[in-house]
């Protein structure tokens, strides 16, 4: 399948995550001393928002000093920036290899289910920065988040248009259904704190969207 012009603009990031804590005073090559800024800052964003986090805290969290982060992330809104990019790369690319996974369109949607469950579930709580922000009045994260969101939808459109012959239009328009229910679902099981498993919730969900998008005829039917 060929991904949407969408989702090939959405810029590419370093991963957020490092292996474990590095002791304070070590020198790190510069790359990975980035890795354990982002998983620094992603802990103290996600904890405390954007508005309520300082650089201190971020600083103090990764053991470094407030030059070394300044070193890295001119600013707060760099460093946050950046983990939004990392994390909307990893939601678009989990969306894409859900679609790509199988030729059978309803493990198609079930796989696209469960991409959503799977982001939301990580340890960490990386979603909250696509799907739960506090600053969204900044042009710069509305802009991203809006277009992860538009970019999967418009891989799931692509193979909705292409199996049911339906316009663009309406294609989308399933699909902006499919994604968007997905992801709410998704977060509203999260504050269930375990009370349904992980795998009947998403079971039920794929269960409802293939049965609405499964009415559709294919193309040429």
């Amino acid at each position: 399948m060929t991904a949407s012009s969408p989702a090939d603009a959405l810029p590419q990031s370093a991963p957020t995550r490092e292996p474990g804590p590095v002791p304070t005073g070590t020198r790190l090559p510069r790359s990975q001393r980035r890795t354990q800024l982002l998983a620094a800052a992603q802990e103290v964003f996600v904890a405390q928002g954007y508005h309520a986090a300082a650089m201190d805290d971020i600083a103090e969290r990764a053991g470094v000093s407030k030059p070394v982060l300044y070193q890295h992330f001119p600013g707060k809104l760099e460093l946050y920036l950046a983990l939004l990019d990392a994390s909307a790369d990893s939601l678009l690319g989990a969306v894409r290899s859900a679609l790509t996974s199988t030729t059978d369109n309803s493990e198609r949607v079930a796989a696209t289910v469960r991409a959503y469950f799977t982001f939301v579930a990580e340890p960490g709580g990386a979603f909250r920065l696509v799907f739960e922000s506090d600053l969204t009045s900044e042009p710069a994260v509305r802009d991203r988040v809006d277009q992860v969101n538009q970019a999967c939808a418009h891989l799931v459109s692509d193979v909705i248009r292409e199996d049911t012959g339906l316009s663009p239009d309406l294609a989308m328009l399933l699909a902006v259904g499919l994604t968007g229910s997905s992801q709410v679902a998704a977060r509203w099981w999260l504050t269930r704190d375990g009370s349904i498993p992980q795998s009947a919730a998403e079971q039920l969900v794929s269960t409802l969207a293939w049965r609405g998008i499964s009415r559709f005829p294919r193309a040429g039917e």
